[in-house]
């Protein structure tokens, strides 16, 4: 299983990229919200969290080996609770994600069906198989992508579990007390503790 590739991104198209790993070139099918930023990248190197499939009937004996790839392990972990729903899968998953994962997760968890729906290839009778099946599973994984914002401001994703529960004892919803998160470490400082994250926090929120 092949789960994390680094190489030089040579080639971005509408709906993959290349990727030259010493010798080899790989081609790696991407989600729309990941092209965009990918675009940017060409001829520098870049890594990306990879999930393997088989593309093809196996009835008629033809599969091809497929590789998809994502800026972020919570990113690629989305993606794998997307596909566990019924009638999405692959294809459609890829095709649906045009929108920042934080996005479609916020819409998952406030059970938001129209804005689901809009995306491609989805409708409303999927939307609300996605929201039945994963709104409790995402707020774990909104959080999860905090964890990674905080690594790049070097904090420890334990601080930011324990400054997230806090925030929901107080009277914050989970979305709230993700958006309170993510604008203090937008701002890429480094908290030691939860006392100086909610300080942030809270001079943020009142300077707003």
């Amino acid at each position: 299983m092949i789960t994390k590739v680094t190489g030089v991104l040579s080639q971005v198209l509408e709906e993959e990229l290349t990727l030259k790993v010493g010798a080899f070139e790989y081609q790696v099918l991407i989600p729309e919200c990941a092209r965009r930023q990918l675009q940017r990248s060409v001829g520098n190197e870049i890594s990306l969290y990879t999930i393997e499939y088989l593309e093809g009937n196996p009835m008629q004996g033809r599969m091809t080996p497929r590789l998809i790839g994502f800026l972020t392990e919570p990113e690629r972990e989305f993606f794998d609770l997307f596909c566990s729903v019924d009638g999405v899968g692959v294809k459609k998953a890829l095709r649906a994600m045009v929108r920042p994962v934080k996005e479609i997760a916020t819409a998952i968890e406030e059970q938001d069906a129209k804005t689901l729906s809009a995306l491609p290839g989805v409708g409303p009778a999927t939307a609300e198989r996605i929201i039945a099946k994963l709104r409790r599973k995402v707020p774990k994984f909104a959080l999860m992508v905090a964890h990674e914002e905080a690594r790049e401001a070097e904090v420890e994703p334990d601080i930011v579990s324990q400054t997230f529960e806090i925030l929901c004892s107080l009277g914050h919803t989970a979305s709230d007390a993700r958006r309170l998160l993510d604008a203090a470490l937008a701002a890429k400082k480094k908290y030691t503790d939860v006392q100086s994250l909610l300080q942030a926090i809270y001079q943020q929120s009142h300077a707003s």
